[in-house]
């Protein structure tokens, strides 16, 4: 069994799980992407120059986006 950490997510696996949550990136500007969907009160945004992505800019992703980790994971490997 494979513990699953945050600690190595790929921007390209990132992007991934936002387009599957229904999430549109919005605009970049300056090394950094800006993703939005609806019922969001704010944009997820992350720096397009740091991969893996840190592992708080995920938590926070999710926090707005009102997802666990087990939830992400289960996205991913749709």
């Amino acid at each position: 069994m494979t513990i699953k950490t945050l600690r190595n997510v790929s921007i390209r696996d990132y992007r991934t799980f936002l387009e599957r949550v229904g999430c549109q990136c919005i605009r970049t500007k300056g090394g950094h992407e800006h993703w939005t969907r609806k019922d969001l009160n704010r944009p997820l945004t992350f720096q397009t120059h740091i991969d893996p992505v840190p592992e708080f800019i995920l938590k926070n992703g999710l926090r707005t986006l009102g997802m666990s980790k087990e939830e992400f994971w289960a996205t991913l490997e749709q």
